[in-house]
C-alpha cells in the first residue's frame, strides 16, 4: 500500500474583539507548527466576544497499512508539540480522521493569549471540506418534480463530557463526516452524558438508505438493526466499553419530511 499523507486541521476558539486581533493571537502557534491560517470566523453568536481560528498544518507521520493507528498518532504528536503544560486527552478515531478536544484554558493561554479551547484532526490526505473541488463536465440540471419525496436526517450524540462546550465540538466532528451543513438544534444533560442533537440536512433518498449511505460514511461498525416506524427510520451504535470520556452513543434517525417540497440536500 502507497503512504498517503495527513494534514492536521487545528481550531482555536479565542477571546478576541475583531478577526485581526484573533489571528494575532494565533500567530505564535501557527509559527511553532509550520502552519497556515485558512479560516477566521465570528463565533460570537455562540460564545459573546469569541472567534474561531482555524489553521493547516502538515504532519510527520505518514499512512501505510495501519491508517486508524497513525491517524491517532499524529494527533498525540501534535499535543506533545504543544509542551508538557497540555495534558493527553482521550483520542477519537474513525478513519478518514482521528481528533481529541483540548478544553483547559489556563493551559492553552501560554500557547495562545485568550484561548478557550482547541480542536485537533488530523485527516488522511487533507480535510475533504477544504480540498480543491475536481472540476466535472457540466450536466443539464435536474427538473425536481414537486411531488419529490425527502427525508430529514438527525443525529444524537451522547457525550460524556464535563463542559457542554467539549460535548458541542466532538459531535461536530461526527456530524461533519456525513453533512458539511449540520447543525446543533439542542444539547440535553443526562448526568453524566450531554445529549448533542444536530440537524444533517435532508436527502431525497428513502429513509433506509439514507441511513446505509450515512452509516457508510460514518464507518463504525456494530451498529444496531433498523428500526422502521411509519415513514421514519433509526439506527442506533454504543462504544463498549463504554468510555469516561468521549463519545459514548449515536443515535441517527431519518424521516419523511415532506411530499411537496424538496430542499437541497446538506
Amino acid at each position: 500500500m502507497a503512504e498517503e499523507d495527513l494534514e492536521l486541521v487545528i481550531t482555536v476558539v479565542v477571546g478576541a474583539d475583531d478577526e485581526q486581533q484573533a489571528r494575532v493571537a494565533c500567530a505564535g502557534l501557527v509559527d511553532r507548527i509550520g502552519g497556515r491560517v485558512v479560516q477566521a470566523g465570528d463565533c460570537s453568536d455562540e460564545e459573546p466576544g469569541c472567534w474561531s481560528v482555524t489553521i493547516c498544518a502538515p504532519s510527520a507521520e505518514r499512512v501505510s497499512e495501519n491508517v486508524a493507528g497513525a491517524l491517532a498518532r499524529s494527533v498525540r504528536a501534535f499535543v506533545r508539540l504543544l509542551g508538557d503544560g497540555v495534558p493527553m486527552p482521550r483520542v477519537a478515531c474513525e478513519p478518514p480522521t482521528a481528533w481529541t478536544v483540548l478544553d483547559d484554558p489556563d493551559a492553552l493561554e501560554v500557547l495562545v493569549p485568550g484561548a478557550e479551547r482547541m480542536l485537533v484532526e488530523s485527516w488522511v490526505g487533507g480535510d475533504p471540506d477544504r480540498r480543491p473541488s475536481e472540476e466535472v463536465p457540466d450536466e443539464p440540471a435536474e427538473v425536481e418534480s414537486p411531488s419529490q419525496t425527502w427525508v430529514r436526517l438527525t443525529l444524537r450524540v451522547d457525550v460524556a463530557a464535563e463542559r457542554r462546550a467539549g460535548a458541542e465540538w466532538q459531535a461536530r466532528a461526527v456530524a461533519s463526516r456525513v453533512s458539511n451543513g449540520g447543525s446543533i438544534t439542542r444539547v440535553v444533560a443526562h448526568d453524566p452524558l450531554l445529549s448533542v442533537h444536530l440537524d444533517l440536512g435532508s436527502s431525497v433518498n428513502s429513509p433506509t438508505t439514507a441511513l446505509h449511505t450515512a452509516v457508510s460514511q460514518l464507518g463504525l461498525s456494530d451498529w444496531s438493526e433498523m428500526e422502521e416506524t411509519g415513514d421514519s427510520a433509526t439506527i442506533r451504535w454504543s462504544a463498549t466499553p463504554t468510555p469516561e470520556s468521549g463519545i459514548v452513543a449515536l443515535e441517527m434517525t431519518a424521516s419523511v419530511a415532506s411530499t411537496t417540497e424538496w430542499t437541497e440536500p446538506g
